[in-house]
C-alpha cells in the first residue's frame, strides 16, 4: 500500500466497482432532479437509464458541486492517518469544485502542516478525467511516489483528448450550448455536432456532420490524428455515452479494427449524473492519450 491517498470527484465516470478495485476513494456531487436532492453516487441511488428516463418525461435537472466543508470532511480521516492526498478535480472550466478543494485543502494545513495535499485541475470531464485517474492508478501501483505523480498529473493531463458527439440536441438547446433556431434545425436535417475539450477545459464544437454513422467515423478520424503513434497507438481508450449503449459499441468497434495494438479491449462507461444532467441522452465520447490539447 503507498503512503498516499489518490483520489477523485464522483463526476469522472467510472463504475463504484472500479473504485473499490483500484483503491481509489471517491467525493460525490449532487444532482436535483423533479425537485429531489440525490448524490452522483455512480448510479447507487438513480441509475443513469432512470436519469435519462426522468429527464426525458419531463423532470427538470440541476447539478451543484462539492462544498469547501464536504472537501474537508472528505480529506481529513486520511490525513489523521498520517496519509498525504493527491486529489484530481473535474474541470474548472465546467465547475468551481476546483476552488473548493484548493480551498478545503488551505483551511487542512493549519491543523496538519507536514501532510501534502496536491490539488490537480484534470481540465477533463467524464470518462477521460476517469482516464486520467487510472493512469494516475497505474502509475501508483507501480511505485511512484506522490511527488512525481504530481508532477506527472499536470504534465499529462492536456495529453487526455476528448472527443464527443451528440444524436440529441434537446438538452444542449435547453442548457444554452445550442441555440434554439440552430439546434431545431440541426435535429430537422440531422446535425450530430462533434465536440471536444480545449486545453482551458472547455467545451468546444468543432463539426457539424451529417448523419450518426458519419459522426461516428469522423471521431474515429480525429482519433487517428490525434492519437500517440496513429494507428499504431497502445494505450487505452475509454468510450462514456449517455443512454445509447448501441452507439458507443459501434464506434468502440470502429476503434479496435483501426488501431490493433491497443491496450485491451475499449472500456465503455455510462455517463453519470453530473455530466448527464447537462448532456441528456444521446452523447458519446471518446478519451485517448495523444499530442497536446489546445484551444
Amino acid at each position: 500500500m503507498s503512503d498516499y491517498v489518490l483520489s477523485c470527484c464522483s463526476s469522472c465516470d467510472l463504475s463504484k466497482e472500479y473504485f473499490e478495485r483500484r483503491n481509489i476513494p471517491a467525493v460525490y456531487f449532487h444532482f436535483e432532479l423533479g425537485g429531489t436532492v440525490y448524490p452522483d453516487d455512480m448510479g447507487e441511488t438513480v441509475s443513469p437509464d432512470e436519469l435519462f428516463r426522468r429527464m426525458l418525461a419531463g423532470e427538470a435537472t440541476r447539478t451543484s458541486q462539492v462544498s469547501v466543508g464536504e472537501y474537508e470532511d472528505f480529506f481529513e480521516p486520511f490525513l489523521k492517518e498520517g496519509k498525504d492526498i493527491l486529489h484530481i478535480c473535474l474541470s474548472s472550466g465546467l465547475s468551481g469544485t476546483f476552488n473548493s478543494a484548493r480551498l478545503a485543502r488551505e483551511s487542512l494545513k493549519e491543523s496538519y502542516p507536514d501532510r501534502k495535499i496536491y490539488i490537480v485541475d484534470s481540465l477533463g470531464a467524464s470518462s477521460g478525467y476517469g482516464f486520467l485517474v487510472d493512469s494516475l492508478a497505474d502509475l501508483r501501483d507501480q511505485g511512484m511516489g506522490i511527488d512525481e505523480l504530481h508532477e506527472y498529473a499536470e504534465a499529462n493531463k492536456l495529453h487526455v483528448h476528448h472527443w464527443f458527439f451528440s444524436t440529441d440536441l434537446t438538452f444542449y438547446i435547453r442548457g444554452g450550448r445550442v441555440s434554439k433556431t440552430a439546434g431545431t434545425i440541426g435535429s430537422i436535417l440531422g446535425i450530430c455536432p462533434l465536440l471536444n475539450m480545449d486545453s482551458d477545459g472547455l467545451l468546444i464544437p468543432r463539426e457539424k456532420i451529417r448523419t450518426k454513422k458519419k459522426v461516428c467515423r469522423r471521431t474515429v478520424e480525429k482519433m487517428v490524428e490525434h492519437a500517440d503513434n496513429g494507428t499504431d497507438y497502445a494505450g487505452k481508450c475509454f468510450i462514456s455515452h449517455s443512454a445509447c449503449f448501441e452507439d458507443a459499441r459501434f464506434v468502440a468497434d470502429l476503434i479496435e479494427e483501426t488501431f490493433p495494438h491497443l491496450d485491451g479491449k475499449v472500456q465503455i462507461f455510462p455517463i453519470g449524473a453530473t455530466i448527464g444532467s447537462h448532456t441528456g441522452p444521446g452523447t458519446v465520447a471518446v478519451f485517448f492519450h495523444g499530442d497536446e490539447r489546445v484551444k
